[in-house]
């Protein structure tokens, strides 16, 4: 009767485990949460490594590893991850959930005097077990409570818990109320220094890839720059032959009115308007770059036919940087002009992009039009392109620039206008 009691509880601990981890996926690499098919293949793939498991006897060593290639294939097939990341999260996540698993049940047994709390085969063991488990639901419940848990906070939290096990492991080998074996003792020591390493290397990963955006936004600059500058030129050159030859202007207007054309003479005026007003619609915020890359996109509007509307009220002396500017601008941007761009009616094509300053907060604000509503998966919209790879990185480098100064990126949408706000203060 035990012998089943077992294989069931070790069904539903490791579908808990599993379904928590397919979770924590989702919200570090801003993919969909498990859907129905999802979740029947982590429970059925949980109940056949279950039994396999307590007819063969493998170790614990295996269960882990075994449960982390069902993570990672159910990932990869019904969240579309990226299943080397994937693999990553799994394994590290597999060794800290069985790591605070055997220091509540020691510390269990301290506090008791009990040694059966670590024998997870017995009841009191069980108890143990259920008891880690409930807590850890617990967990993955507040965290889904705060969407706003992402990057320098995340990593804060995290790395708070993993010195907390290293203390209570390190704490644990000292007390002398509870025989614990030496060997087990030194493992989890060790496994505790290998987690703290892991939450290293997978914050430096993260700060790669957002480094690696913003290198490809400062070659774009870079482009845009060499490009626009022989616009500009172009431009200027026409601006000063239209006023070097003001007077010759004059007189021919004068010449058309007086002789009562007054059609030829509003058609010359165009003539003349065309170069100051292509003057006219250059954006200017102080910053070069932003500048440029502001332009261009509203360039890519109009070759669209989106209606870009533009008001830019930007402060001096701000001490923003152009790269952190750009990252948020050129993502926000490039979204709303994909969303845009999906409008079957060009006239209902627009972006409207607002950037003012309120007390020493800089507010840049870009709203759009869209065809269909936006999938929104835990509060975090969802790319609409095909491709997985870094497709979701845009708006996370974008967030990654705003909390440099201490700000945020929030996302809504109401009727058929999509709003993006970002927020730093300066």
């Amino acid at each position: 009767m035990m012998d089943w009691f077992l294989v069931v509880s070790n069904i539903a601990a490791g579908g808990v485990r599993c379904m928590v981890c397919c979770y924590l996926i989702s919200r570090l690499f801003v993919v969909p949460k498990l859907e129905k098919r999802g979740i029947l293949a982590v429970w059925g793939g949980m109940a056949v490594l279950s039994l396999v498991l307590s007819v063969t006897g493998l170790s614990d060593v295996y269960r882990m590893a075994l449960e982390t290639l069902l993570v990672a294939v159910c990932a990869s097939r019904f969240q579309k991850a990226e299943i080397r990341m994937s693999l990553f999260v799994g394994i590290f996540y597999e060794i800290a959930v069985s790591f605070w698993q055997f220091l509540f049940a020691a510390w269990m047994g301290v506090f008791s005097g009990s040694a059966e709390f670590l024998d997870y085969e017995t009841g009191t063991g069980q108890i143990a077990v259920w008891a880690w488990h409930f807590l850890l639901l617990v967990l993955a419940w507040i965290f889904g409570r705060c969407p706003d848990m992402t990057g320098k906070k995340l990593f804060r939290m995290v790395s708070v818990v993993v010195v907390t096990g290293f203390l209570a492991v390190i704490t644990l080998s000292e007390q002398t109320a509870l025989t614990i074996d030496d060997e087990s003792l030194e493992m989890w020591t060790l496994m505790s220094v290998v987690l703290m390493m892991s939450v290293l290397v997978f914050n430096m990963s993260r700060q790669y890839e957002t480094e690696k955006e913003l290198a490809k936004l400062k070659t774009e600059q870079a482009e845009l720059l060499e490009r626009d500058y022989h616009a500009l030129s172009q431009a200027y050159a026409i601006n000063a032959k239209l006023f070097h030859d003001f007077h010759n202007h004059i007189g021919v207007l004068r010449q058309l009115l007086s002789h009562k054309k007054t059609e030829q003479a509003m058609q010359y005026l165009d003539e003349l308007q065309t170069p100051v007003k292509e003057m006219a619609d250059i954006v200017w915020t102080g910053d070069e770059t932003v500048d440029y890359l502001i332009n261009s996109k509203a360039a890519a509007a109009r070759a669209d036919e989106i209606r870009f509307e533009i008001q830019v009220e930007f402060p001096r002396h701000a001490n923003l940087r152009s790269a952190d500017l750009c990252a948020i601008l050129g993502n926000l941007l490039d979204n709303a002009l994909e969303a845009a761009k999906q409008v079957g009616t060009p006239g209902e094509r627009f972006i409207q992009l607002t950037i003012r300053r309120i007390n020493q907060m800089l507010v840049i604000k870009v709203e759009n039009s869209f065809a269909t509503a936006p999938l929104e998966k835990d509060g975090v919209y969802m790319t609409s392109k095909n491709e997985s790879g870094l497709h979701g990185w845009g708006i996370k480098s974008a967030r990654a620039a705003a909390e440099k100064y201490d700000g945020m990126v929030q996302t809504s949408y109401e009727g058929n206008r999509f709003r993006a706000v970002a927020t730093l203060s300066f």
